[in-house]
């Protein structure tokens, strides 16, 4: 039984065939593109369930693609796989709106594992739960992963829209670090811990004029997400 279909891009052909053949194993539908161009035309004729990401491909590199992407589909997990280690990639990579960002060479263990965990959580935000929410002048909608008013529409990557609606369920509470970390990315590693400032501080850029709105960081504790009655 075929599990989820799979977007992956990668030039380098040996990479590509020992990945695929992997996740074919395990049930995954993949289509493989060797460029980005081809990536993105894919992606824009078919339906796929997550992303996987090469960044250094000729036409249209990974960093490229995945803003395309974004464009079309704000909610749909995004990971990278790349040979790129500078610190600078993974925050470009994650800003753009990935969820995760493995270095090569990866472990195809862990990979599937990432794999599981997003299908997952894409899957629970179809469940039926309060998905409307109030953020100051804002409706946050969390199963389509955006804030809209009668003016304009924000979209969010499905890791951003997760942290805000923990924030939300928790609001005026102190969240601890680690349990912001575990809650959403299943570790507390320093990889995740460099991902959720990311995301704190574009959902602060969002809410910036919002008025007795704040997300307060609490050093060496954690964050709390305050909401003043006005």
């Amino acid at each position: 039984m075929i599990k989820s279909k799979i977007l992956y891009t990668e030039d380098d052909e040996t990479l590509a065939f020992l990945t695929k053949d992997n996740l074919e194993q395990n049930n995954y539908e993949v289509i493989h593109c060797s460029d980005g161009k081809s990536g993105l035309e894919s992606f824009k004729s078919e339906h796929f369930d997550i992303c996987i990401l090469d960044i250094m491909m000729p036409k249209m590199d990974g960093f490229e693609l995945a803003t395309e992407i974004r464009k079309n589909n704000t909610d749909i997990p995004i990971i990278f796989l790349s040979a790129k280690t500078l610190k600078e990639d993974r925050l470009k990579g994650l800003r753009l709106g990935a969820d995760d960002y493995l270095v090569k060479p990866f472990s195809i263990e862990e990979l599937l594992l990432k794999i599981e965990i997003f299908l997952k959580r894409s899957q629970k935000n179809t469940q039926t739960q309060k998905t409307i929410y109030e953020v100051g002048k804002y409706q946050f909608d969390t199963q389509n992963f955006f804030l809209f008013n009668e003016n304009e529409k924000i979209g969010l990557t499905q890791r951003e829209a997760e942290l805000l609606k923990l924030f939300l369920d928790n609001k005026n509470s102190v969240l601890k670090r680690e349990q912001i970390l575990t809650s959403l990315w299943g570790n507390d590693d320093y990889f995740t811990g460099r991902s959720l400032d990311v995301f704190i501080s574009r959902l602060r850029k969002i809410l910036v004029n919002e008025k007795g709105i704040s997300i307060e960081n609490l050093h060496g504790i954690g964050f709390r997400f305050s909401v003043e009655a006005l």
